[in-house]
């Protein structure tokens, strides 16, 4: 948050003491650039487990202009809002105003112990949680650690969705072969946190291209695709052809010896004939799934119906 913006923040939470009225507050937080609103009451005038997600900061900004919560106790909440520094990870408690969802914790190279503490924290102040490549001890402790997690085994990925979004239409992944689902599904569990409802369109690969040419009307009523293939990486060319929306294509580390885990199927994609296709590293379903998700949304945001 630029200090500019912190500060308008901080002149509303201090109104009430200057004896601004609540339209003078609102005025000063205008420079944020967005409309806040009250949500509901929360028990002892404070919100439940922090502020980083946008609706609770809205709750806040409203007890303390209600007067339902001090002073210093909001500026307890807001002490955090930055970053939340545990020793071994600086947890950023505001990236859900940023982006589309709080922090995502990448498992991959983490201990259990790292991926439970982080987690706890997030969920302290947020009510979505994303968990990738998570192997499954460390998915066992954190069920046992948050009992409304769900593990998604085939997507290597842990989830919390204490308070759902609306899921907007638009995103749609595929995958050539039943190997490449850890990665599609990836890139689905990705886009659907992020707020987006997800069309699936699994084992649709070039080897049997009818499976995919009977699903076209599906495909070019999407507003972003993934498109995740291993082998020669054809996949994607083939669907570029197909749509206007862009497409996302992600290479996979599954084929034989001259594939190099992946970069055959890479080069492949950076050299895809169609227009219209852009590609992320090998295996990198999380990138792609929040890239289509981005494009959805900010599409549906300039639509004018």
């Amino acid at each position: 948050m630029s200090l500019a913006r912190q500060g308008a923040l901080i002149s509303w939470i201090e109104a009430p003491e200057r004896g601004l009225s609540a339209r003078d507050a609102s005025v000063e937080h205008n420079i944020w650039g967005k409309g806040f609103s009250a949500r509901e009451a929360t028990s002892g005038g404070r919100p439940q487990g922090g502020i980083i997600e946008e609706h609770r900061l809205r709750d806040l900004l409203a007890a303390v202009a209600d007067g339902r919560t001090e002073i210093d106790a909001a500026m307890t909440e807001l002490r955090h809002m930055p970053y939340e520094d545990l020793g071994f990870a600086k947890v950023d408690h505001h990236r859900a105003l940023r982006d589309w969802m709080p922090e995502v914790i990448l498992g991959e190279g983490k201990t259990p112990e790292q991926i439970v503490a982080i987690s706890t924290a997030l969920l302290e102040q947020s009510d979505r949680l994303l968990v990738t490549r998570i192997k499954p001890e460390a998915a066992r402790d954190l069920l046992a650690a948050v009992p409304d997690a769900v593990h998604h085994e085939a997507a290597r990925c842990v989830t919390v969705e204490r308070a759902p979004t609306p899921k907007h239409p638009g995103v749609t992944v595929l995958c050539a072969g039943t190997a490449d689902l850890p990665v599609a599904e990836e890139a689905a569990i990705t886009a659907a946190m992020a707020g987006c409802e997800v069309d699936r369109m699994y084992d649709v690969g070039v080897a049997g291209i009818h499976r995919l040419l009977d699903k076209v009307p599906a495909l070019q009523s999407a507003r972003a695709l993934v498109v995740v293939a291993g082998m020669e990486g054809a996949l994607p060319s083939v669907v570029g052809g197909l749509v206007n929306a862009p497409v996302i294509a992600v290479p996979t580390s599954i084929g034989y010896g001259a594939s190099f885990n992946g970069l055959a199927p890479l080069l492949a994609m950076l050299n895809a004939c169609a227009a219209g296709v852009s590609v992320v590293n090998i295996d990198n379903g999380f990138g792609a799934g929040y890239v289509a998700a981005s494009i959805n949304r900010i599409a549906l945001a300039e639509r004018r119906d």
